[in-house]
């Protein structure tokens, strides 16, 4: 940190420069938050916001967790491959106060797994979600308290994005609201046939909050944001794909005699993209997250330090000794 203070401190122009771009090759080098050091590790990866804009976590969690109900599984498969499971049947898997918590600390859990290599996000009892609790809503209807709400979603939702895995949101049923703002948070996302993703948050008199309306506008492009958001459309599975907002088509097995459940069906397509020994795999996902946030330099340098972390390393090495690509 002395470093930082001495580029306002030196006498010499050129010296506060030179330092100073140390300083912001510091902070581009770091895997957690430029701004935000001060966060404990788990929180850095991926966060937002933090006490400078007025977010005090500690104190959202506890009021959060006065709201109770469901729950966020997490399944760790030895194939490298997680399934987070959204679990309140009871609401058609609405988000309580304690499941926001839930989905924070598995998040937490999946920055640090090694091993692993892709996520599946999808909902218990043949449905997606259907974004927040209305009884967590109501209690929380002042605009302090929803304000503070939003900041904690929208840490969690964004360092569920920037995980170094590759993820899928698996839509059966219905994804409405702060449940279609979930399925953005993904790489991709895959509907059964007869499922809907609809941004209905105009029937609440209200705009996405979890940081599903920008991240929406980066898969579909503005007109079709507004027309999804302005419109509340239900997007079944053709226009998803059309509009290139769902990446492909599931059979329910139900539905369809001699279709394999779901999940297994989206654990075949997600293995396309996942095989290879873990460190391999999230580079990649590192590699494509720097090309699509960070201005293209700052990528391009981001891409060399990634490449630095395999290059010569056990894949790389045992790859060289087996294959010869000029065969």
């Amino acid at each position: 940190m002395q470093i930082f203070s001495l580029c306002v401190s030196l006498p010499s122009c050129s010296s506060r420069m030179v330092l100073c771009a140390l300083r912001q090759q510091v902070l581009r080098c770091s895997s957690h938050c430029r701004t935000w050091a001060r966060l404990p590790q788990r929180q850095r990866s991926g966060c937002v916001y933090s006490s400078i804009h007025g977010f005090n976590q500690d104190e959202i969690k506890e009021k959060l967790q006065a709201f109770h109900g469901g729950s966020i599984d997490l399944l760790k498969q030895d194939s490298g491959i997680a399934v987070l499971t959204i679990n309140n049947p009871s609401r058609m898997n609405a988000f309580s106060g304690s499941m926001m918590i839930d989905l924070e600390e598995r998040v937490s859990q999946l920055e640090n797994w090694p091993e692993g290599k892709g996520l599946i996000v999808q909902g218990a009892a043949e449905t997606f979600c259907s974004g927040s609790d209305l009884n967590a809503v109501r209690a929380i209807s002042n605009q302090q308290d929803g304000m503070k709400m939003c900041m904690f979603m929208q840490n969690a939702l964004t360092r569920l994005l920037r995980l170094p895995l590759i993820s899928v949101a698996l839509v059966e049923g219905r994804a409405l609201g702060g449940g279609a703002e979930l399925t953005t948070a993904c790489d991709f996302r895959l509907m059964e046939a007869g499922s809907v993703i609809q941004f209905d948050h105009k029937h609440m008199g209200l705009v996405p909050g979890w940081g599903g309306a920008a991240r929406l506008v980066h898969l579909v492009g503005s007109q079709n944001a507004l027309k999804l958001l302005g419109g509340a459309v239900k997007v079944d599975p053709e226009l998803g794909v059309n509009i290139g907002l769902v990446d492909g088509v599931l059979e329910g097995h139900q539905k369809t005699e001699g279709a394999a459940p779901l999940l297994q069906q989206a654990e075949n397509w997600l293995s396309r993209y996942t095989k290879g020994p873990a460190p391999v795999i999230q580079a990649v996902k590192k590699v494509v997250l720097s090309g699509r946030e960070l201005p293209l330099s700052e990528a391009l340098r981001t891409e060399k330090d990634i490449f630095g972390t395999v290059w010569g390393a056990p894949a790389n090495l045992e790859a060289l000794a087996s294959k010869s690509k000029h065969k």
